[in-house]
């Protein structure tokens, strides 16, 4: 059987459905004031910048997705057809605020009046943080190492790119653990793991703030120093060099000796370019009989 509802029945309908779902159900007017709101807004805590009564739709959008926000609900009330969905994050009631964004979606479809005149928009919006949370978590493992928490190759190829293609300077180092297939093999993969890790934590500590350290293969880790000069990359890896041989001493006979070698390159030209220079004096550096530092040797033009 079919149902007939009065205007009334079915504005009645509107708001039962509307006050118990977790989707916000929004209405607004062809200018974007909100003239309904469901009980989810506040619900899920969703902040306004904007305190008047009839609050702009806009007052729930934080100020980096506005626009699009806006070209959506306005190609609507002229007609174009668009109802996709859009994602932003929700503007917060703190400008200063560390909080982290909370994350939306909304949908919108015109509305028409008995007279055939467009009167505003029904939109739709729902919370999608956990989504955004998940594909943050996914996007962060796929570029980090999971056995030392480094950034991996396909981050440090990434990020040594932009550093050449801003051409602001800088070195990159490849850090090679000396003998370390001899270490696996005598002493086992997970004492080999862990001298990776220890080693890792030990480059953390030794390099600036703003220094990059990623493992980029088997033994193999390297660092982005940002406008670091050749001499002062040189500096900070000869002090790793250095350390590494006082933490052995200070061990004494007993332990195992682990050293490292390092090939410093500036970043200059190409990323190729400066990978090929920085191996190639890590080469150097292991013909020298490793345990050392070697620059590459400088770009000539």
């Amino acid at each position: 059987m079919g149902a007939n509802f009065t205007p009334e029945e079915s504005f009645t309908l509107y708001q039962l459905l509307a006050e118990n779902t977790s989707d916000i159900i929004l209405k607004t007017d062809c200018d974007g004031f909100v003239s309904y709101a469901s009980p989810a807004l506040e619900r899920l805590g969703v902040a306004r910048t904007g305190h008047r009564e009839g609050f702009h739709l806009l007052d729930l959008v934080h100020e980096t997705c506005a626009e699009a926000v806006a070209a959506e609900h306005a190609a609507l009330v002229a007609g174009r057809k668009r109802q996709s969905w859009i994602e932003f994050p929700a503007a917060s009631a703190d400008p200063a605020s560390k909080a982290p964004e909370r994350w939306f979606e909304i949908r919108m479809r015109r509305l028409v009046n008995k007279q055939n005149q467009v009167a505003g928009t029904i939109n739709v919006m729902r919370s999608i943080q956990d989504r955004v949370a998940l594909e943050d978590k996914l996007f962060a493992a796929s570029m980090t190492d999971p056995l030392t928490g480094l950034a991996n190759r396909t981050a440090f190829i990434s990020m040594l790119q932009h550093l050449v293609d801003m051409r602001n300077g800088g070195c990159m180092a490849i850090v090679a653990i000396d003998y370390f297939k001899a270490i696996n093999m005598r002493l086992g993969q997970s004492i080999g793991d862990e001298v990776l890790v220890v080693f890792s934590e030990l480059l953390r500590t030794l390099m600036r703030p703003e220094d990059v350290v990623a493992r980029i293969g088997g033994e193999s880790l390297a660092i982005l120093m940002p406008q670091a000069t050749a001499g002062e990359a040189k500096g900070l890896c000869e002090n790793i060099v250095a350390t590494l041989s006082a933490i052995r001493q200070s061990v004494g006979a007993g332990g195992t000796p682990i050293t490292a070698s390092i090939g410093v390159s500036p970043i200059c030209g190409s990323l190729d370019d400066t990978m090929t220079r920085a191996e190639m004096a890590l080469f150097l550096a292991k013909a020298k009989g490793r345990n050392r530092t070697e620059l590459a040797l400088e770009v000539t033009t």
